[in-house]
């Protein structure tokens, strides 16, 4: 079944950049017809709530910049994204914004839009190869690392935690899984991890995480690698009994990440004890930044910005500017070496939506 489903998806993607082939479109289209910059911003998915704020902050700043904005939801369907590139080009975007969830598969769209000369900045995930201006992206491994410290200092080194697992065909899943088991390995060798792939899948993180607490009751934490399965964790720990504050001796310690504002809630309210705040608001405003800065013939180089964050070398051709994603905790403190920050500072994006 999914050799079946990879070639279909090859088909379909080849399809689609043989039409991209065919259109015009690239660097001498026009501009929209309000004079401003038109640009293309394809939505990966609108089923989390993290994306869904990605979503809502995207058309504010495109105002912000002065831009003209184009959008498409290519649905986590790495074939619907190709020919959604193909929309763009025929709409003629001066650039292109995309969060390609599977980071492998866009390669081929990469390399067509990089001959048509259209910039293409990434959200999120950064494509295994292939060219883009810029990724905008946090430092995903940190993720794996904070979670890791968090859990490793409220379980005294000691016990069993499950790892809800993202998508391994992301980048993103594989720096969290990787980071949070090096960690563990390193600094809590007497945690016993269960790492549960899941494909970003709430469900699937259901079932097992509930397979997990029946055949091991003194499970004591729970890392999950982005908010898609937060109501499926609370659901089965309150089916499990195990849905109580955190003096309560049988507390289950739950790190999430995304920071969404359901999560800043859980938090001051004792049902989940930590997650890493992945700038949804960030991601849109330097996305679409970076977008203007390629159509306006800017370069960028590694190193500080004056946003927070800093630029680093992937690989040749390849810069990456990784913002600020900082713990978010309860009470603030450090674990692990790693400093959080409160649940209720006004600094979070999830305590701005407004």
């Amino acid at each position: 079944m999914r050799l079946r489903t990879t070639l279909v998806t090859a088909v379909s993607t080849a399809s689609a950049l043989m039409l991209i082939t065919a259109c015009g479109g690239g660097s001498g289209t026009a501009a929209s017809s309000d004079g401003k910059p038109l640009v293309g911003v394809d939505y990966p998915r609108s089923d989390t709530d993290f994306w869904n704020s990605y979503i809502k902050y995207t058309p504010d700043y495109a105002k912000q910049l002065d831009l003209s904005l184009k959008t498409t939801n290519s649905q986590n369907d790495i074939a619907k994204l190709a020919s959604n590139a193909l929309t763009f080009i025929s709409q003629g975007v001066k650039g292109i914004a995309m969060a390609p969830q599977d980071t492998a598969a866009i390669a081929p769209t990469l390399a067509q839009l990089e001959a048509k000369k259209i910039p293409v900045v990434t959200v999120d995930t950064r494509p295994d190869s292939g060219k883009v201006f810029m990724v905008v992206r946090a430092d995903n491994r940190a993720y794996g690392e904070k979670a890791c410290q968090y859990l490793g200092t409220k379980l005294d080194g000691k016990g069993k935690v499950v790892m809800l697992e993202g998508g391994l065909d992301s980048i993103n899943g594989r720096d969290r899984t990787e980071a949070f088991n090096e960690c563990m390995k390193k600094n809590y060798p007497h945690i016993k991890v269960f790492g549960e792939a899941t494909n970003w899948d709430g469900a699937v993180a259901a079932q097992k995480l509930q397979t997990d607490l029946t055949a091991h009751p003194d499970i004591k934490g729970v890392y999950m690698e982005s908010s898609f399965a937060l109501a499926s964790t609370l659901q089965v720990l309150k089916q499990k009994g195990l849905l109580v504050g955190p003096q309560d001796k049988k507390h289950v310690f739950v790190v999430s990440n995304d920071g969404i504002p359901e999560e800043l809630k859980d938090i001051a309210a004792g049902k989940i004890d930590a997650t890493v705040s992945q700038p949804a608001d960030l991601y849109a405003k330097y996305a679409l930044y970076y977008l203007k800065a390629a159509i306006d013939g800017k370069s960028f180089k590694p190193g500080k910005t004056d946003h927070n964050s800093t630029i680093i070398q992937v690989r040749e051709g390849l810069l990456e500017d990784q913002l600020s994603a900082p713990l978010v905790t309860a009470d603030g403190g450090t674990y692990g070496g790693m400093a959080s920050v409160k649940s209720d500072d006004t600094s979070l994006w999830g305590n701005n939506l407004g």
